[in-house]
């Protein structure tokens, strides 16, 4: 295909090549699913399109996306490209105030309301005026229905184009701090992006093989959109699978049965925390240990994951413990971390077979570009590269070096062949009372491999050293009130602190844990829509209690 191609070419080509394919399947929530072949998506598609054009839009106009993933998302999208528009997907969790802010500052002209959990919360953020369309796995609504209007309208004729520079997306993003950005995502740099991704999962599983996957991270989200929606788009032979609801997640995942499984940290680690429920870890290790047997107890453990057709895993959205990885190679998964971010359409870095050490997160992807500034700052120049934040011209300007690159805000360090490693973020790096610089992440990292460790977070500005505050794994929790069981983990966690420190310069030790009282989750606002940590809103929680903490006694406290 020609270099000019755009990744609405791609998709008509499916139309025609591929048109009784399979590309979608949808549980519909009473234990049966709808697939949707190429034919059937797009005719939707080009429904959907003509009507958005009927309503008089001006070319480029904003359309939102509320809704967890399924299929409609990716219909939607497609429709509101072949349209002329912009879209503008908003993270489902979000509260009302954020999707009130999202919708403002796009100007979003329409919104499409799918699959929600919190619709009567949200529901008061839309304007009056705001045209919405319900999926037709939306809350019950007195909105225009979806099928109705497909029903009606008669499809968009021909390939209606979008050229590179016109704007594909708005992504913004989950915002860790203060209010979200709108990063603007080209039709080029997403094509480049879906083409690169599609190439690298191609290489990895077989020119051949199946590609099946499974969509549950948000696809609001840079890391979903590409690695999953955008990259299909492209192949047009990947079978994208979604999820019914958190309680039919693992029948899910055994209707899927992925060939390539992406996740984030944090889930990685819940996924070995139910494994240690049902087989202790030091008896698991012990039988990996078997020859023959090991392999046979490794593919059981697999299967009961549902990850056992997995021919390559990834992780990305923020880091992962080295030993978290290596468990999971030991296990025969192929788990290999990536970075990247918004800003570059999550097309970064990634490890490989050849490029893969445990605590790297690989070497550039094609046409990527890295270098580190004097103060140690990753600097980014990728194919996916943003044309900038919406309506924010300085924040734009100053994100850039002047030869094009984008600072990341991160720190890192490169091996000769070109492996990266991630440190820490610039603006999260804090000073003590002695005038030491203390580096969060690393140590973080450490606590979180700790299998009684849920997250954790390092603080402690200001302070005459750092504190950490940990959650603990969810089995562990429901028990602490047990005496007996409250007193093995305190044990366990004062053993961690010592681990932890003898590891550790003397200004970065750590004066004690805290065990926090309730965990940090999306619905509390301590953790992004993406399951980042929100590391300033709960710090602001516990500032109250932090001098109280320094002069208690004990290496251990119970927040």
């Amino acid at each position: 295909m020609a270099e000019a191609a755009r990744i609405l070419d791609y998709v008509y080509d499916h139309e025609s090549a591929l048109a009784d394919s399979v590309y979608l399947t949808q549980p519909l929530g009473d234990g049966t699913v709808s697939h949707f072949t190429w034919a059937q998506l797009v005719e939707q598609a080009r429904r959907m399109a003509a009507h958005l054009q009927s309503r008089g839009f001006e070319r480029g106009a904003r359309i939102a996306i509320l809704s967890k993933n399924c299929a409609h998302f990716v219909i939607a999208e497609l429709a509101i490209w072949m349209g002329g528009y912009t879209t503008v997907a908003i993270f489902p969790t979000e509260t009302a105030d954020t999707v009130r802010f999202v919708l403002e500052d796009s100007q979003a002209s329409l919104l499409f309301v799918g699959k929600l959990d919190a619709w009567d919360k949200q529901r008061p953020a839309l304007a009056a005026r705001l045209p919405c369309i319900a999926f037709p796995l939306a809350p019950p609504t007195d909105l225009e229905a979806w099928d109705a209007i497909v029903a009606r309208t008669r499809p968009l004729e021909g390939r209606p184009p979008r050229a590179a520079d016109e704007l594909a997306m708005l992504i913004y993003t989950s915002g860790s701090t203060g209010r979200p950005k709108g990063v603007m995502v080209s039709f080029g740099a997403i094509t480049r992006v879906g083409e690169g991704i599609a190439k690298d999962v191609r290489v990895r599983i077989g020119a051949n093989g199946a590609s099946r996957v499974l969509s549950y991270l948000p696809l609001a989200h840079s890391y979903e959109r590409s690695w999953v929606e955008a990259s299909s788009l492209v192949d047009g032979r990947t079978h994208v699978f979604f999820t019914e609801s958190l309680e039919t997640f693992l029948k899910d995942l055994r209707r899927a049965r992925p060939t390539f499984f992406l996740s984030v940290p944090r889930l990685w680690l819940k996924f070995q925390q139910g494994v240690f429920d049902k087989m202790p870890p030091r008896k698991l290790d012990r039988l990996l240990g078997v020859p023959l047997l090991g392999r046979i107890v490794a593919r059981k453990v697999l299967k009961g994951l549902g990850l056992d057709q997995v021919l390559v895993a990834g992780s990305g959205s923020a880091p992962i413990p080295a030993e978290l990885i290596a468990w999971y190679r030991r296990l025969g998964l192929k788990l290999f971390e990536g970075y990247a971010m918004s800003e570059d359409n999550s097309y970064s870095h990634t490890s490989n077979e050849q490029f893969n050490a445990p605590g790297y997160v690989g070497v550039p992807m094609p046409g990527v570009q890295v270098r580190l500034s004097p103060e140690g700052e990753i600097l980014i120049k990728s194919p996916g590269q943003f044309s900038g934040y919406y309506r924010q011209p300085e924040l734009t300007a100053e994100s850039f070096t002047e030869d094009g690159f984008f600072r990341t805000g991160d720190l890192g360090e490169q091996t000769d062949d070109g492996l990266l490693k991630v440190t820490g973020r610039i603006k999260e790096l804090f000073k003590t009372a002695k005038g030491k610089y203390v580096a969060p992440v690393p140590i973080e990292n450490a606590l979180n491999a700790n299998p009684i460790v849920e997250s954790s977070i390092v603080s402690g500005v200001g302070q005459p050293s750092p504190y950490a505050m940990v959650v603990l794994a969810e089995q562990l929790r429901p028990q602490v009130g047990d005496p007996a069981v409250r007193g093995r983990v305190q044990g366990e966690l004062e053993l961690l602190l010592q681990n932890v420190n003898r590891g550790l310069a003397d200004h970065h030790q750590l004066r004690m844990i805290v065990v926090a009282r309730e965990p940090w989750s999306i619905e509390n606002g301590c953790l992004t829509p993406t399951m980042k940590i929100r590391r300033s809103r709960i710090e602001a929680s516990v500032a109250a209690h932090v001098e109280g903490w320094y002069a208690a006694p004990g290496p251990v406290l119970w927040a």
